[in-house]
């Protein structure tokens, strides 16, 4: 799987509202731990998954904007809540609802993130693919990927401008089933 280009065959695979993706990363963002529901929705075996970048699972069609938000919120050492879409090391893709938390050493130090994933409503699906459609809209209209990530970022605030409401309370808008 390293170094491989995958490209998404638009097949979706789910998991049952009972399971639990896990992983676990060092402050860069590399991969320490896989739980085996991680494993088989991105179709890695752990040696393929254990050092490499939690981006090896990143779907094209994910806005690049909501991930400078998890790094801004991160750095900020805050948790982060959002819908991802990601795609597998054989082209499928699964939808997740994240929360992604710094962990801490003893010193109060972040040593790295944990990520617990979730099954998400089809109704929140919906609504953050019609949201992260307007993002990639967006920046797809810029070349240079550090123009590409502020368009999609401006074009996030804009919204979150127009409904009144934080990207936290978005979020949980989705997660009820809320605004679009």
């Amino acid at each position: 799987m390293k170094n491989t280009r995958v490209r998404p065959t638009g097949r979706e695979r789910t998991f049952s509202e009972d399971e639990l993706i896990v992983t676990k990363t060092d402050p860069r963002g590399s991969i320490t731990y896989a739980n085996d529901v991680f494993l088989r929705m991105s179709a890695l075996h752990e040696e393929d998954a254990l050092g490499q970048p939690h981006n090896l699972i990143r779907h094209p069609d994910m806005p690049r904007a909501v991930f400078k938000l998890l790094w801004d919120t991160l750095k900020d050492r805050r948790e982060m809540f959002a819908y991802v879409v990601n795609l597998a090391a054989d082209g499928a893709h699964y939808w997740v609802f994240a929360h992604v938390t710094p962990s801490y050493d003893d010193t109060g130090r972040v040593v790295g993130y944990h990520s617990n994933r979730r099954v998400p409503s089809r109704s929140a699906v919906t609504a953050a693919d019609d949201l992260y459609r307007v993002l990639r809209a967006a920046e797809s209209r810029h070349d240079r990927p550090q123009d590409a990530v502020a368009a999609g970022h401006a074009a996030l605030q804009q919204i979150l401008a127009e409904r009144n409401r934080t990207y936290d309370e978005l979020v949980w808008d989705l997660s009820a089933g809320g605004a679009r």
